[in-house]
């Protein structure tokens, strides 16, 4: 699916890559940093902050693909921003991998556009809405089955 301009479609969260939800990037200029590295060599006086990058396979009525929702749309179905669900991961190591059960079937209304990136394979969601009435944010569903009072 190669969508020339933003495309809205309808689509069922297949599953989820658990296993590199965030990366990092200096909290000035937003360069991506190596996990090793804590400021940016470009900005004196940097941090460093987390942002989502969710590899999602989802299924339309046609077609199963891979799209990739980076930190502004990821946000709508984590609950959360990439630290905190970081954050909860170290105190609840396996709630990464259950990230992808709570959302496995989700319907979902997304915005999709071509990569901004020459180099990247997938298609970027910019806008999702759940469709469920009863839809919680990944992060009030893991607090919940780990007993976590939310914080939100």
């Amino acid at each position: 699916m190669e969508p020339e301009k933003p495309t809205t479609t309808i689509c069922t969260v297949v599953s989820i890559d658990h296993t590199d939800l965030h990366y990092t990037v200096c909290s000035l200029c937003e360069r991506t940093l190596p996990d090793s590295l804590t400021r940016c060599n470009h900005c004196p006086g940097s941090t460093s902050k987390r942002l989502f990058r969710v590899l999602m396979s989802v299924a339309t009525d046609t077609n199963v693909f891979v799209v990739v929702l980076f930190d502004r749309a990821a946000r709508v179905l984590f609950g959360c921003s990439a630290h905190d669900f970081f954050n909860f991961t170290n105190t609840h190591p396996f709630s990464g991998e259950t990230v992808s059960r709570i959302l496995e079937g989700e319907m979902l209304r997304v915005t999709l556009s071509n990569p901004r990136n020459g180099n990247a394979q997938h298609l970027r969601v910019v806008s999702v809405i759940p469709l469920r009435s009863g839809f919680r944010p990944v992060i009030d569903s893991l607090s919940e089955l780990y007993g976590v009072r939310s914080d939100r």
